[in-house]
């Protein structure tokens, strides 16, 4: 993943030859079974149907009781789990990944955990504490499913910081965050510091048994990031929505000031960025020049977001400014003006800037491939690709064939633990689901030229 920075600034030019952009028209479908084809097709479409989504949990349920346990989760087994997730033991998702090794993908492995803020089961000590194992084994899950030791940290995961503390501590965080004048007492070195130390740390917003909290959450941080960094896995913590973001960004910073440092190899801890919200541009490129003056290395995950129609509901029902792009065109334009960034970034300042183009959208993942060509940053150096377990595999395994380094986000676990989260997720990435028609469209011909032997073309969008 890793390659000098001397190497990086020696290829300022384009490569040798003319630039050949990559094609999504479903050609490298032929790496995969029919079989596969033919449940990614159903699914997709099922995916695509909105009631099934709208009311995920209820039909779960109806199921359940209707066709018994053992029934309905082994449909759930040969459809919506088997295509999203990678199994439930470390041997099943070993086999998943390989599967995806051999196809030149590589894994970026999500623990399916969800905080229920009424549920004083899923919001105690107990529960967050849970979590923490539950993470720390997923450092070395991720670990050991490298191909071969690799001291470089190829190694990824995700990190959802609201399953290690309370959503109601962040939004207060982020309340005080936010206030003028008011925010140098959470800078992100006092943070750090209290994370380093385990001294108990005072702050005046919070009260004694909000600062106990604060204090248990930065422990489990601490404790997740110091393992991953032993075990030389990079943590892409996920997004959220606004009203946690500021918050989960500080304890981003704090966590980069002590672990992303020059001399550490990272960057270890990397924060994700929502294209859809207005402020992200300015926010990436402040953020992106305070890691370049600190010299500390910056890891970004650059998505589009997934949480609009929560959003605008939420700025609706408070009286407040829509945080969101006017429409799709607008968020189009915003990736890629941070994708932009990001690329010059990475080609200024080699692999103390890692990015990660987490996107479904072949414009957007076109214009990083040209990029990277013109401004000589290698495919499989510190640019790398992100795409959901079982969608997007016409994307996903073109950039992999083409030597491109391409993740692709899978969670873990039960039936009972991962559904739930795959309802919630997919009812949050309702419009990519929507999109995935150019996707069936292409199964759809794949599957035609097996069944009929010829071969039929869809056109691009």
């Amino acid at each position: 993943m890793l390659q000098t920075c001397r190497v990086l600034r020696s290829r300022a030019g384009p490569s040798p030859g003319s630039w050949q952009p990559l094609s999504f028209d479903g050609g490298a479908f032929h790496l995969k079974s029919t079989g596969e084809l033919t449940r990614a097709l159903l699914v997709l479409r099922l995916c695509a149907w909105p009631p099934l989504v709208t009311h995920g949990l209820a039909l779960q349920a109806w199921s359940q009781r209707l066709l018994g346990s053992r029934l309905s989760g082994a449909l759930l087994r040969a459809s919506i789990y088997g295509q999203f997730v990678a199994g439930e033991t470390a041997e099943e998702v070993r086999s998943c990944v390989l599967q995806l090794q051999n196809l030149g993908l590589r894994p970026l492995l999500a623990v399916p955990t969800e905080e229920e803020p009424d549920s004083a089961v899923k919001t105690g000590e107990a529960w967050y504490e849970g979590n923490l194992s539950a993470m720390l084994r997923c450092v070395d899950l991720s670990r050991g499913l490298l191909e071969t030791p690799d001291p470089t940290g190829n190694a990824l995961m995700q990190l959802k910081m609201t399953a290690l503390m309370s959503t109601r501590l962040c939004k207060q965080l982020t309340s005080w965050v936010l206030r003028p004048g008011d925010s140098l007492e959470l800078s992100p070195k006092r943070l750090a510091e209290a994370m380093d130390s385990g001294q108990d740390l005072q702050v005046s917003c919070l009260n004694t048994e909000q600062t106990r909290h604060l204090q248990a959450s930065l422990s489990r941080l601490h404790r997740v990031v110091q393992h991953a960094q032993a075990q030389r896995v990079r943590l892409l913590v996920d997004a959220e929505y606004t009203s946690l973001n500021p918050a989960l960004s500080l304890l981003v910073a704090a966590l980069a000031t002590r672990w992303n440092s020059s001399g550490e190899g990272g960057p270890w801890v990397w924060n994700t960025y929502q294209a859809y919200l207005k402020d992200t541009y300015e926010r990436l490129r402040r953020d992106a020049e305070a890691a370049d003056r600190a010299g500390l290395a910056f890891g970004v995950k650059l998505v589009r977001g997934a949480y609009l129609d929560k959003e605008r509901e939420t700025a609706r029902l408070q009286g407040t400014e829509d945080p969101t792009q006017p429409d799709y065109e607008a968020t189009s334009q915003s990736y890629s003006r941070c994708l932009e960034l990001m690329l010059t970034q990475v080609s200024h300042r080699g692999p103390m800037c890692h990015l990660m183009v987490a996107s479904h959208n072949e414009d957007s993942v076109r214009q990083a491939t040209k990029r990277m060509w013109e401004l000589g940053i290698p495919p499989d150096g510190p640019v790398c690709f992100g795409q959901l377990l079982g969608m997007c595999d016409h994307v996903s395994l073109a950039l992999g064939q083409a030597g491109y380094a391409v993740y692709k986000s899978i969670p873990y676990g039960s039936l009972e633990e991962v559904i739930p989260y795959l309802i919630r997720r997919a009812q949050e990435n309702r419009s990519v689901l929507r999109g995935a028609r150019r996707e069936q469209e292409l199964l759809s011909q794949e599957l035609r030229r097996r069944l009929l032997g010829r071969s039929l073309r869809v056109s691009p969008h």
